[in-house]
């Protein structure tokens, strides 16, 4: 899936799990504070698939780059 402006909705969508504002604002809360010693694509909350994609998209710099950093910001952040 290409898109021209990858967001946090659109990245849930991609990593098929619900990606409503609310649902997305669970997620996080409910998988925040992801210690500094884990990458983000090995937490034990996605499925090989998911960790594949999270993966790719850093190493390659693609387009959906941004957005998993700020999603990786938003997992390690202590305010959940």
């Amino acid at each position: 899936m290409e898109i021209n402006d990858p967001t946090l909705s659109a990245l849930f969508d991609q990593l098929g799990l619900a990606s409503t504002e609310t649902a997305v604002k669970a997620f996080i809360k409910k998988n925040a504070h992801l210690p500094r010693g884990v990458v983000l694509h090995q937490a034990n909350f996605w499925n090989a698939s998911q960790s594949a994609f999270l993966k790719e998209s850093i190493e390659d710099d693609s387009d959906w780059s941004d957005v998993v950093d700020q999603l990786n910001i938003m997992l390690r952040s202590t305010q959940g």
